[in-house]
């Protein structure tokens, strides 16, 4: 047994392909030496963990919860730094960057907010963790050069997003992500991410979305999975479930199992994204012979469609239901919306499933959202019209483990029964309540009880529209 900074270390460190020549190593007791030596055994011990099909998670557990009055997005608890500083943050698929609250020159409130009793708010700042790093301009990951200054070699980012007026910015910074293995024998693991020190927040930010923090799991360079695979540490794939009850899982490394259903991403070169192919769209026994491409999205709460196929499938929807359609109402973003009468079962919505490229079937489980309100309930499809582009929500989601193949290039489901989840103990999340505590009816109670279908109020629908209208996205 040898020091790794050693001369025995050194010695058969040289015999390696080390990228450095004999000639060329550093001098002994130099920085460069001991950073050398650090970045070996980083990689040695990623080549470890990805040689043994393992995966990975976050240090304070793999569970994931959608929170309601954070905009019913999926959460989870992360820890960067040293010493370690926990962040509850929202999972986003459709955007890159992983960013937290930092030296905050506009910031979500973390004392004066709707949530800040719910939920204990981190503020992350460089200068309290040891293994802090600034990312000069020159790093490979800076991809903002235009707006470096010459006061200031720290790589600078702003990202906005698709929703209006939504937007972070900051500069980046490296740290250790605090990670675990899911194998027998648990051995925690740090690695070095790059994240976004977000200084100024706008938008949805400041209000309902993400107020600690956004994960990005996109597929550029700069999210975690790429830079977990990128550095040998697990296999270029992770997985999100999404349980009937609002709890799920996330696993990097996770490659699925053969039985999983699979259909190709339409990837492009020019800001490559979780694109798949829809071929058709079943409605009851109707079938929309409508094909088009929709992004995969944990980041937004539910699915929005752009017309002439969004139209197509609510009249479909609407032609099978018996109960009072309710004319517009400015608090909804859906406008599909039925008055609950006491004949209304779940055996009266139409069942609705998306036929992928490749055959794959995907059955959506939870296509309503049910509202309450002082007099009766309603029912929505939740189905937003878009303008622009058709995204596969979180709603869509529920019931399956799905699985970001991207080494395959493929998304990948499978039923999920969030009863059995394989979870290492869960974060700390708070308490949550998915399901109205004044259930009126016994329709009602029978809907809540299949366990397919949110409950919201009118008193939390402002929240909730000004969520389903900004749900991130990715950069433009």
């Amino acid at each position: 047994m040898h020091h790794r900074f050693s001369d025995h270390v050194k010695e058969w460190s040289r015999r390696i392909d080390s990228g450095y020549p004999a000639h060329k190593w550093p001098e002994n007791g130099s920085k460069e030496l001991y950073e050398l030596l650090v970045s070996h055994d980083r990689v040695l011990h990623g080549r470890r963990l990805s040689g043994s099909d393992g995966a990975l998670t976050f240090s304070d557990g793999n569970s994931t919860l959608r929170i309601s009055s954070l905009g019913f997005l999926h959460y989870t608890t992360v820890t960067i730094g040293t010493p370690g500083m926990k962040f509850l943050v929202a999972l986003d698929t459709g955007s890159d960057l992983f960013w937290v609250p930092c030296n905050c020159r506009t910031c979500a409130s973390t004392d004066d907010s709707p949530y800040s009793s719910d939920f204990e708010l981190s503020i992350y700042d460089p200068t309290w963790s040891t293994t802090s790093r600034n990312v000069t301009c020159s790093n490979d990951l800076c991809s903002n050069h235009a707006s470096c200054s010459g006061t200031s070699n720290n790589c600078p980012y702003y990202v906005s997003y698709v929703s209006s007026e939504t937007s972070t910015s900051g500069v980046l910074v490296q740290d250790i992500l605090h990670l675990r293995t899911l194998e027998n024998g648990e051995e925690f693991v740090k690695v070095y991410v790059t994240f976004g020190c977000g200084q100024v927040q706008t938008g949805s930010f400041l209000d309902i979305a993400a107020p600690n923090g956004l994960f990005g799991l996109g597929l550029e360079k700069i999210s975690v999975p790429s830079i977990l695979s990128r550095e040998g540490y697990v296999s270029d794939s992770f997985s999100l479930c999404f349980g009937y009850d609002g709890t799920g899982r996330i696993n990097f490394g996770d490659k699925g199992s053969l039985d999983q259903e699979e259909t190709p991403f339409t990837v492009t070169t020019l800001h490559p994204i979780y694109n798949v192919f829809v071929t058709q769209v079943r409605v009851g026994t109707n079938y929309l012979d409508s094909k088009f491409t929709a992004l995969f999205d944990s980041g937004t709460s539910f699915t929005y469609l752009v017309d002439p196929l969004y139209t197509m499938l609510s009249d479909s929807f609407n032609s099978y239901l018996t109960d009072k359609r309710l004319p517009p109402d400015p608090r909804l973003p859906f406008e599909y919306c039925y008055i609950m009468s006491p004949d209304t079962n779940t055996s009266l919505i139409p069942g609705m499933s998306l036929v992928m490229s490749g055959g794959g079937q995907l059955i959506v489980h939870d296509p309503i959202v049910v509202i309450s309100s002082p007099h009766e309930f309603v029912y929505c499809l939740a189905i937003v019209k878009s303008k622009e582009l058709n995204i596969i929500g979180q709603n869509f989601m529920t019931g399956y483990c799905i699985v970001f193949d991207r080494e395959k290039l493929v998304l990948g489901w499978k039923q999920f029964d969030s009863v059995n989840t394989n979870s290492v103990p869960p974060a700390s999340f708070p308490n949550h309540t998915t399901k109205s505590d004044d259930l009126k009816s016994s329709t009602a109670r029978n809907l809540v009880a299949s366990s397919l279908y949110k409950i919201i109020t009118f008193d939390s629908i402002r929240a909730l529209l000004i969520h389903v209208v900004i749900v991130v996205l990715y950069p433009i």
